[in-house]
């Protein structure tokens, strides 16, 4: 099975597939310490469309971030601390926020119903005091009540002023605020834009003077960021910033230096996260020694680097169709789901994923296909961008025999885009966690999603 592991990529810790494992019957397994889930039986214990989630990765990549960071902080004698903040937008399902607050992880926001949730937590004491809570995105007035609701009750709550409107709706806030930058610097990532309408260029937040409670200086450069530079770059343009604004504002003591921290969903090696963290530091570092000024606690956001690799998704392969003249695929494999309503990026940036068989991994006869969606629609695809992607070959299979396939990575934003285009069901999605399988959303029925449109 050695070959077929390293043929599919699995158990390998720099792809994110190092939980994953075949089994001697060529099934794809995870293992979760002396847990094994096989996912086969699982897709046919609960059907499919299938999510399956993995809270323990969650908890697992957090932690080795934080020992990183701070072990890296120890050995540059780096004067600050390190925070993490999870962005709830990235995936708000509880099965991966209440792990990453377990943890020791803190929360960023980006509207008045994800602060909501957080209220809700905070009511019902689901997370400690020390939880500090970031807000992001345009803040609407109920966004503020209730930012300002919520600091009365004691949370640590710190707004991000966006613009200088909002900078005049916290004029009377009584907690610790910040303020966003753009940093105005072109890098290689998913949606790096010509114009950012995020934040306030450098002139402009010095034109501001002195902040009341400034507390903190965040900016965001893009998503699926490709080089260490692109990490780097704008965080040297930012310290500029700081250094300069820490002269005018002595309360300021933080740096969040957002996402984009990637994740290798084709399965090719990235830069490693080692080497950023080290030259996340040292620049900090850098820039603070030459202009006198205390290191400030560090910040990052890394949401899909921590959440992707702990969800995938499970499909049956329902029929094939020959591709006339196909070049680089032979033939469709329809799927029991659809790619614009359970995997919306794969439509809308056009995301790569790796697709892994669950059953007959050991197979040696594969087909170059790709995948069809259930939708009437013609970008309901999956083309592995108009290359191919390998699976078993269907006429193998033994009679009665299922094909199903695994897409990796899905546990960041496709929940949250998921849609209902020619309404079709959502799939059913199971929590599994410490040896227990938990089902957190059966897949809907005809007359449940027509709810959804009135009917």
């Amino acid at each position: 099975m050695k070959n077929f592991r390293k043929f599919w990529k699995l158990g390998r810790t720099d792809v994110n597939t190092d939980f994953f494992d075949i089994n001697r019957d060529g099934e794809l397994v995870v293992r979760e310490g002396n847990y094994q889930y096989n996912l086969f039986d699982l897709v046919r214990k609960f059907g499919s469309s299938l999510e399956v989630a993995f809270p323990f990765v969650v908890e697992r990549r957090l932690s080795e971030l934080m020992d990183l960071f701070n072990r890296w902080i120890r050995h540059y004698r780096y004067r600050g601390k390190f925070f993490y903040h999870y962005p709830m937008k990235s995936s708000q399902n509880k099965e991966f926020v209440l792990p990453i607050l377990s943890e020791g992880g803190n929360l960023e926001v980006t509207s008045a119903n994800e602060l909501w949730l957080v209220k809700r937590l905070w009511e019902q004491e689901q997370f400690s005091s020390k939880i500090r809570v970031i807000c992001n995105g345009p803040k609407t007035n109920q966004y503020l009540a209730l930012i300002f609701e919520l600091r009365e009750k004691g949370l640590q709550i710190t707004p991000i002023i966006e613009d200088k409107f909002e900078l005049a709706a916290l004029s009377t806030y009584r907690g610790e605020v910040g303020i966003r930058l753009d940093p105005q610097v072109r890098v290689h990532g998913h949606w790096d834009k010509k114009f950012n309408r995020f934040g306030l260029t450098a002139e402009e937040i010095l034109s501001f003077g002195r902040i009341r409670n400034l507390k903190l200086l965040h900016y965001h450069t893009s998503k699926q960021l490709e080089y260490q530079e692109d990490v780097t770059g704008p965080l040297k343009k930012a310290m500029e910033l700081y250094v300069r604004l820490r002269k005018i504002n002595p309360s300021l003591d933080m740096i969040d230096i957002g996402g984009g921290m990637p994740v290798p969903f084709e399965k090719q090696p990235l830069f490693s996260t080692e080497g950023v963290v080290k030259r996340i530091i040292r620049t900090i570092q850098k820039a603070c020694d030459k202009a006198e000024v205390p290191h400030p606690d560090l910040l990052v956001e890394w949401g899909s680097y921590l959440v992707a690799p702990a969800q995938i998704t499970i499909y049956r392969v329902l029929s094939e169709k020959d591709i006339p003249n196909g070049t680089m695929a032979k033939k469709w494999y329809v799927i029991d789901g659809s790619f614009m309503n359970d995997l919306k990026d794969t439509w809308a940036i056009h995301q790569k994923w790796h697709v892994v068989p669950v059953n007959n991994l050991s197979a040696k006869n594969l087909s170059r296909v790709w995948l069809a969606g259930l939708s009437c629609d013609s970008d309901d695809k999956y083309t592995n961008g108009g290359k191919y992607v390998l699976l078993p070959r269907l006429e193998d299979l033994e009679n009665g025999d299922q094909q199903y396939l695994a897409v990796l990575d899905t546990g960041a934003y496709q929940d949250a885009l998921s849609s209902y285009h020619c309404m079709l069901s959502s799939p059913t999605k199971i929590i599994v966690q410490n040896g227990v399988i938990t089902v957190a959303r059966k897949r809907e029925t005809a007359e449940e999603v027509g709810k959804q449109f009135g009917w």
